[in-house]
C-alpha cells in the first residue's frame, strides 16, 4: 500500500513540534539548520538524537565533526529560525544571535530555552535522512519564555492552560 506524500505531510503538519537549531562547527567552519526533528532517547545517560537531511549543508560536517548542539528556541527566536531554514546560508547564519560553546566546540544559541551539547555515539539510516544519537557532553538552560512551536506550517508559541479546578 502507498501512501500518499502530501497527505502523510498533511497530517504531520497536524503534530506541533518544538522548533530547535542544530548547529555544529569543524575545522573553523560552523553549520546550522532548523529542526524539529529531535527527540530524548534516555536519560541514563543522557542522550538525544536529531534527524537531518543527507543533501543539507551541515550533515556532512555533522559527520566529520562528531558533535552537533541542539539549542532549544523560544517564541522570540522565529526570525532566526527562518534564517537557519533557509534565509542564509553558511556562516552567514551566525551573524544574528550570541554564539559560543560549551564542551565538544559545537556552536551554542546562548540566548536558547535549552542547549545540548552533544558528541555523536551512532549513526542510524533514515532513508533520506541520517539519524544521529549524541551522547550530551553539556547543557545550559535559560528557562521562563515561551517556547516556540511549529504546526500547520506555521511557527506558534506555547499558551499555558490553566488546569486549576476549583
Amino acid at each position: 500500500m502507498t501512501i500518499d506524500r502530501e497527505l502523510f505531510k498533511a497530517g504531520m503538519r497536524q503534530l506541533a513540534s518544538g522548533v530547535t537549531i542544530i548547529a555544529t562547527q569543524h575545522d573553523g567552519e560552523r553549520r546550522g539548520l532548523t529542526a524539529t526533528a529531535v527527540c530524548s532517547v534516555s536519560t541514563d545517560p543522557p542522550t538525544l538524537l536529531c534527524c537531518v537531511n543527507r543533501q543539507s549543508k551541515p550533515h556532512d560536517l555533522i559527520e566529520a565533526a562528531g558533535c552537533f548542539s541542539i539549542n532549544v528556541l523560544a517564541v522570540e527566536d522565529a526570525a532566526l529560525a527562518n534564517r537557519f531554514s533557509g534565509g542564509e546560508t553558511g556562516e552567514a547564519r551566525f551573524e544574528v544571535g550570541s554564539w559560543g560553546t560549551l564542551v565538544t566546540g559545537a556552536p551554542i544559541l546562548e540566548t536558547a530555552l535549552a542547549s545540548f551539547d552533544c558528541a555523536v555515539t551512532e549513526t542510524l539510516d533514515g532513508i533520506t535522512h541520517t539519524v544521529f544519537i549524541g551522547r550530551v557532553r553539556a547543557v545550559a538552560t535559560r528557562p521562563g519564555r515561551p517556547a516556540l512551536l511549529y504546526a500547520e506550517g506555521d511557527y506558534a508559541g506555547l499558551a499555558r492552560l490553566n488546569t486549576e479546578t476549583g
